[in-house]
């Protein structure tokens, strides 16, 4: 496909291809009845998209809210009963 949009019937029959569109030209959009089901990207976008920056410790470290003076504590109220 060169739009970069198969059916999954499609992308079954031409796995290879899907494979290979998405490494050469980007992400792959399966869909199912006319609608985005799932997206094939090259396993180096993927890693990536998906590696960490920093530790949660640092996150808060760059807040806006740091120094701000808000205050948040945590309630030590027992637990709420719900039903399940």
């Amino acid at each position: 496909m060169d739009n970069g949009i198969w059916t999954v019937a499609q992308a079954k029959a031409k796995l290879s291809e899907v494979i290979e569109s998405a490494h050469t030209q980007g992400a792959q959009t399966i869909t199912r009845n006319d609608r985005r089901t799932a997206v094939v990207v090259d396993a180096q976008e993927w890693e990536r998209k998906t590696q960490r920056s920093g530790t949660l410790a640092d996150f808060f470290k760059a807040s806006p809210l740091r120094g701000s003076g808000l205050s948040a504590r945590r309630l030590r109220d027992r637990l709420r009963q719900t039903d399940l």
